[in-house]
């Protein structure tokens, strides 16, 4: 009887086990992205480095981006250092950016400023991006969400 109850309780658990884990796969797996995915308040951090005269000056960066859900943005706070020198943006800055249903998408500050790919969390909590374009400095980060 002990034995009995035991292997019970065993399959149970392991059938359980094995039923979450099929759900979460198959949550990870959906990926269904769009402009609405990022919505709210995120912060962006950054380094790479500026290449001036073919020597690399270091660079790193750090700003609140605030996303309004519909492919525009703003840009309440932003520090930059860049070789050492440090800058301050003013509060304000804006910027659009595009989402695709998979998930991957560009952003650009300005205009006309930098450009970046975005790849997102299927969810937006998290989002990396790249600075692209022929010659632009080499720079990557993470945007991860704060509030809405």
């Amino acid at each position: 009887m002990k034995n009995r109850t035991m292997h019970v309780i065993v399959t149970a658990a392991i059938a359980l086990a094995v039923s979450g884990i099929a759900r979460a796969d198959k949550d990870d797996n959906k990926k269904e992205c769009s402009e609405a995915t990022l919505s709210g308040l995120y912060i962006f951090n950054a380094s790479g480095f500026n290449i001036v005269g073919g020597v690399a000056q270091p660079k790193a960066v750090v700003e609140f981006i605030r996303f309004n859900g519909d492919g525009s943005l703003t840009v309440p706070a932003a520090t930059a250092s860049i070789n050492g020198v440090v800058m301050r943006s003013p509060a304000h800055g804006t910027g659009t950016y595009t989402v695709g249903a998979d998930c991957t998408g560009s952003l650009t500050f300005g205009p006309p400023g930098p450009v970046f790919d975005l790849f997102l969390s299927s969810k937006g909590s998290e989002v990396y991006m790249i600075q692209i374009a022929p010659g632009s400095p080499v720079m990557q980060g993470i945007v991860e969400k704060l509030s809405n």
